[in-house]
């Protein structure tokens, strides 16, 4: 039998939580996953090396590629290794050590990229040393900024509309943000990303930072069509809680926000926490005007974060990814 092929677009945790619930899926459906992650980020290891170096961020990719690593104790350790982290040396506090605060895999990416020439193929062989169960591309091979036009970005000057400019200035502003964009405002999207897209039988976007982890996707021209005209099912996964960047953004205005941005989107299913979401019949409307129905199902963890349990999100999605065409 031909596997199901899936592709998740996020970045950063959100991404990651989405992926290790498709691995908790992979016992009762078989999975072909690729995940699509965004190449806006501008903070920590990864923005030092886009500064420093140029080519992509490579944080939320190396996320993605730990998420799917295999299972195998020696990818293991490997996985672990891509996620260590380097300490200041010697007390200094990181000022004197370029190697501070670098996660080991950032390094590695960017080293493989250089060698190769390709981040694709520089995903790839690194997911070959994870032994990763799925492909992790780059939504376009050229890095991206994002800006915002952000209300009340200071906090003194409520009604004043500013632009702000950083995928990490982006989510962590104090305003609201009225629109957002990406420079170049029309990069080249990922070729094989494009393919995976069109071959896809689902499409995941969700959880995640909304305005800098989900949206962007949509916002490259090359990848906004491939999605509109795939003839894949199309499912929503809403956030727990709204974060800094959508304070104020109900999970009815997280999909409205979807249409804003590529109206010709419409999706298939919705999936929320059923103690997250609140009045469902709001977002059972939302989802209505995308053209979807909605699931509600316990996929939080249990200790009252907001975080999204893998194995229980992983089991809300067998049953549909594995309904019937």
């Amino acid at each position: 039998m031909t596997p199901t092929r899936v592709v998740a677009f996020g970045g950063g945790h959100g991404l990651s939580a989405s992926l290790r619930a498709l691995r908790h899926c992979v016992p009762g459906l078989d999975l072909d996953i690729t995940a699509v992650v965004t190449v806006g980020d501008d903070g920590g290891s990864s923005g030092r090396l886009r500064a420093e170096r140029g080519g992509l961020p490579p944080g939320d990719l190396r996320q993605a590629l730990v998420a799917l690593a295999g299972d195998h104790p020696a990818t293991r350790r490997s996985a672990a290794l891509f996620q260590h982290r380097f300490a200041a040396a010697g007390g200094s506090g990181g000022a004197a050590d370029p190697l501070a605060g670098h996660a080991v895999g950032n390094l590695l990416l960017h080293g493989l990229t250089e060698l190769l020439g390709d981040p694709v193929v520089a995903l790839d062989h690194a997911g070959a040393m994870l032994g990763a169960v799925g492909r992790v591309l780059p939504m376009s091979r050229q890095p991206v900024g994002i800006e915002a036009r952000v209300r009340g970005a200071d906090p003194d000057r409520p009604d004043e509309v500013r632009t702000v400019r950083g995928q990490h200035q982006v989510a962590v502003t104090s305003g609201t943000v009225e629109s957002l964009r990406l420079t170049p405002a029309a990069p080249a999207a990922c070729a094989e990303a494009v393919a995976a897209v069109r071959a896809a039988d689902w499409l995941i976007f969700g959880p995640g930072s909304w305005y800098t982890s989900v949206l962007p996707h949509l916002l490259v021209p090359g990848l906004a069509d491939a999605i509109v005209s795939s003839p894949a099912r199309r499912l929503v996964t809403l956030n727990l809680v709204a974060e800094k960047e959508t304070f104020g953004l109900s999970l009815p205005d997280h999909l409205d926000t979807l249409r804003r941005y590529l109206p010709e989107l419409k999706v298939d299913m919705v999936l929320a926490d059923s103690k997250a979401v609140g009045d469902p019949v709001a977002v059972e409307v939302a989802a209505e005007s995308l053209g979807a129905r909605l699931v509600l199902a316990p996929v939080a963890v249990t200790d009252g974060t907001p975080r999204h349990d893998p194995a229980a999100l992983g089991a809300a999605l067998v049953p549909v990814l594995g309904a019937d065409r």
